[in-house]
């Protein structure tokens, strides 16, 4: 089965990919015909179901779309629904990997290693058939004091999760890719995409 997936982020088409080895399912980015998309929803699933959307009135085809934040419970639940644009000083856009960083960095300075506390949440919106289902998956962790580690994308340099004492672009991807927020919500989707037909029955 080919979805596309709507994303301008390869790192994220990548990940779903190595996600996805060996099932039969493979997913192509459909950034050429999403456009730009109003992230405004101030919910994981309202920005998921957009993207989603916004490719399968271009191409009504099996879609899919994810998104996802990282929470800090230091900051309230920031940046959230607004990590990809954190550092942004432009409404909508999103700000560099690099930038949101060391924006967190400077809003976490100051806060004890005991309160540094924060997850990362993912939800992933399929559309098939104009139906829309929703996949959510979470990891605990907690931030650093400064980035380490070269692997990954995001927010990764920064968050150890919960049982671990390495960050995820320490870790690497094949361990991120067993306990992260995404590999949660994939298994669920990958055990409802392996379960429907090229028609979306059972």
């Amino acid at each position: 089965m080919n979805l596309f997936l709507a994303t301008k982020n390869q790192g994220k088409v990548r990940e779903l990919n190595s996600l996805f080895a060996g099932t039969g399912i493979e997913f192509t980015s459909a950034a050429d015909v999403m456009g730009t998309v109003a992230e405004d929803g101030d919910t994981y699933y309202k920005n998921a179901y957009a993207k989603a959307m916004a490719v399968y009135e271009q191409r009504p085809n099996p879609v899919v779309a994810e998104d996802s934040g990282l929470e800090v419970d230091a900051l309230d639940g920031s940046p959230g629904v607004f990590s990809a644009r954190f550092a942004s000083d432009v409404d909508g856009v999103n700000a560099s990997d690099e930038d949101n960083v060391n924006a967190l960095m400077d809003f976490m300075q100051d806060i004890p290693a005991p309160n540094r506390t924060a997850r990362f949440v993912s939800v992933f919106c399929f559309i098939m058939g104009g139906k829309s289902l929703f996949f959510e998956g979470e990891v605990a962790g907690s931030i650093t004091t400064e980035p380490m580690g070269s692997a990954g994308f995001g927010y990764d340099p920064v968050f150890v999760p919960a049982g671990y004492d390495k960050t995820f672009a320490e870790l690497g991807s094949d361990v991120k890719n067993r306990i992260s927020h995404r590999a949660m919500a994939v298994i669920k989707l990958r055990d409802y995409l392996l379960t429907i037909d090229g028609k979306g029955k059972k």
